[in-house]
């Protein structure tokens, strides 16, 4: 059976407690820090950070989670990824500006992500940016690219084959699903291995566990597979 590299993306709600951070633990550390509920707009540093690293290593994770992290202290975030055709205008009650997947940004979102970052830096408001290269290689706007790159940068690294089991198996326990070697040998040898796809492959089989009142077991995925 050859590999399947599923469409899918990250599972609803992640937050920095669910982030493993595994070679990526400084990147957690700063987010923390910045977003501890003891900080306050007043108080917390105005240096942008910047994530960089292959798909599947954190970066929107990372993003996701803090604006929920802010959302729940009661902040309003602007939020521009490359799905956002019409960016909106900057808005002064923006405790942060966050944004994801800058290589990918149209002529239109690369003018509202540099007037986003200007206005955000004079009212000493943070600035989140995550891309795939580093700074200096972004295919973007001179201006945008060296202000991203300012502050701190962190590159971030795919997890390693124990740390991967290590969230699937913690992410499982957390549903009340039991994955035995053979099932989880089977997910990491035969689908897209990036964390983001496990974790919503793993929501897919739970879903379909229930619906079918079946323990999860390799024939049980492959049915699922072949009833998709």
């Amino acid at each position: 059976m050859k590999q399947l590299a599923l469409a899918i993306g990250l599972s609803a709600g992640p937050t920095l407690r669910s982030f493993c951070a595994g070679p990526n633990q400084a990147a957690l550390q700063h987010l923390a820090l910045w977003v501890d509920e003891k900080s306050t707009t007043a108080n917390r540093s105005p240096v942008p950070a910047y994530l960089w690293g292959p798909p599947g290593s954190g970066k929107t994770h990372l993003l996701k989670a803090m604006r929920e992290a802010l959302r729940e202290q009661g902040a309003v975030v602007g939020w521009l990824d490359a799905g956002i055709a019409e960016p909106p205008l900057y808005q002064d009650q923006w405790a942060a500006v966050l944004l994801d997947d800058v290589h990918l940004y149209t002529a239109v979102q690369q003018h509202a992500a540099f007037s986003w970052f200007v206005q955000a830096q004079t009212h000493q408001r943070w600035v989140l940016g995550a891309a795939e290269p580093p700074p200096a290689d972004l295919p973007v706007r001179d201006d945008l690219r060296s202000r991203l790159g300012w502050g701190h940068v962190f590159a971030l690294k795919l997890l390693g084959e124990p740390e991967r089991r290590a969230v699937l198996r913690q992410a499982a326990d957390a549903r009340g699903v039991f994955l035995g070697d053979d099932v989880m040998d089977f997910m990491l040898t035969r689908f897209s291995r990036d964390l983001g796809s496990l974790m919503e492959l793993l929501e897919l089989i739970d879903a379909y566990a229930m619906q079918a009142k079946r323990a999860v077991t390799i024939p049980m995925i492959r049915a699922m597979m072949e009833d998709s």
